[in-house]
This record gives C-alpha cells, structure tokens and sequence, in this order.
C-alpha cells in the first residue's frame, strides 16, 4: 500500500466510529458502506469495535455515574453559562459594543469544550460557597433545567409516584402535592445540587411557564421574596425544610403558589 493509499484509508478509519455511533450524515454514511463493501481491513476493525461495544454494555460492565455527579456537572455547566453571559453585558456596558462582543469570540472560541468543562467544575467544587449568592445557585439550576433537557428525572403528575421516587437518592424525604387544582400541575421532580449539597427539585406548572421548586434540610422563621434577571424567587420553611420556589412566572402568581403548596402540606 502506498503513502497516499494509507493516508486515504486513515480517514475511512477515522469514520468508522461516527458510523458506528450513528452520527454520519447520509452522504459520508453511504460512502462509507460502499467501502466497507471492499475494505477487509475496516470490516476487521468495525467488528472488534462492536464487540467492544457490546462487552461494554453488559450489566455491571458499564459503570454509572451516582445522580450527584451529574447534579454537579450539570450546575457547573449552567453555572459556567452565567458567568459568561454576566462578563460580556460587564464588557460591553464599558466598550464599544462591537469591539467587546469580537474580543469575546476570539477569547471563548478556541478553547476545547472538555477544557471549559474541566474549569466549571474547577470552579464550582473549589470556589467557596459564600462567593456564590444562593439566588445565583437557584437561577443556574432553574436556568439549566430547561437549556439541558433535564427538567425531570421522574416524569409524572402522580405525587404518590413521585414521593417514593426520592428513596434512597437523597437523605430527606420531601412534602410532594399535585396542585391542579390550584392551576398549579405537578410535572415531575430530580436530584439537583445546590449550596454544596443534593437537593430535591419538585417542577410544576403555570400557563406554560415552569416553577422549579428546591428543597433541602434547614431551619429558619423567615419568609421572604426576590426578583433578579427577570425571574421571582420565593422562600419559605417547614417541618425543618428549605423551600425555594423559582420561575419567571409573575411574582403574585408565585406568592400564590408558596401559599398553596404550604397549605396543602401543613398537616
């Protein structure tokens, strides 16, 4: 085989896992079985690989992250996005709009997304909790839950499914209620990580928007509100728990939802 011959085959070596994955467009896939037609070589390789893929999937081969881990992936990615949509409206309100915004692009271009990853969870296992507002931590979550397609881990409207659903996944056991009747339908819930520690996230409904509701163990008298970015927050305590509820809902209509939920889990 020639230098040229290799150098050609390389690259058919080089889709030969985006074929296995399913992730070649229909052009290069159907290149690609023309020449697996008459390459021993690449039919070789393609069947190792899938048996390595098959081995790979057997149970109890393939290990699985713990839900904590990609709680805390997911809040470094949403925390990561934050940050960076914060510095470029610090930039611009100091810069020429343009020039800010290119400067941005050619700073955030090149580096490798596992690069980018590798520093937001740099970033959210090393940087001490206080430097972190918790609406900060709340809006990230709330934010991410939607952007990341990670909105439910348990997709149901049924709270006597859900409820059990947190067994064993976090130390506590969280008040869950369906308040349709209230115009507040329960969607589902996951585990989320928040203030250094999993939380439950309870998710309901409110004429299209989403409320995301975190709760955690904790003990205080207070209730209050807040807005920031365009979102309302509301807090509250019961039964030593911390409720905090946030959407983008209007702020009576997320009062109203505190107040509905509370009276639907006061004994």
């Amino acid at each position: 085989m020639s230098d040229g011959e290799h150098s050609d085959h390389g690259e058919w070596s080089d889709l030969l896992h985006g074929f296995i994955d399913g992730e070649l467009d229909p052009a290069h896939t159907a290149s690609f079985e023309t020449h697996l037609a008459t390459c021993r070589e690449c039919a070789h390789e393609m069947e190792e690989a899938l048996m390595v893929k098959r081995l790979a999937g057997r149970e109890g081969v393939k290990w699985q992250a713990p839900d904590a881990v990609h709680a805390r992936v997911q809040a470094a990615l949403a925390l990561e996005q934050v940050m960076m949509a914060r510095a470029v409206a610090a930039t611009i309100q100091t810069e020429n709009p343009w020039r800010s915004f290119w400067r941005f692009v050619r700073q955030w271009s090149f580096i490798p997304s596992l690069a980018a990853l590798a520093a937001s969870l740099m970033l959210v296992l090393n940087m001490p909790q206080q430097s972190q507002t918790i609406e900060d931590q709340l809006l990230a979550s709330h934010v991410r839950s939607m952007l990341a397609d990670h909105l439910t881990d348990v997709l149901t409207s049924d709270q006597h499914t859900v409820k059990p659903w947190f067994s064993g996944k976090i130390d506590f056991s969280p008040p869950v209620v369906d308040l349709a009747a209230q115009g507040f339908p329960l969607v589902g819930g996951r585990v989320d990580y928040l203030n250094g520690r999993v939380v439950a996230a309870l998710i309901y409904h409110r004429h299209g928007h989403i409320i995301n509701l975190f709760i955690w163990p904790g003990t205080a008298t207070t209730r209050s509100s807040a807005e920031k970015e365009g979102y309302n927050f509301a807090e509250w305590y019961a039964d030593g728990l911390v409720f905090w509820a946030v959407s983008d809902v209007s702020a009576t209509d997320l009062s109203a939802f505190r107040d509905d939920f509370s009276r639907a889990t006061t004994p």
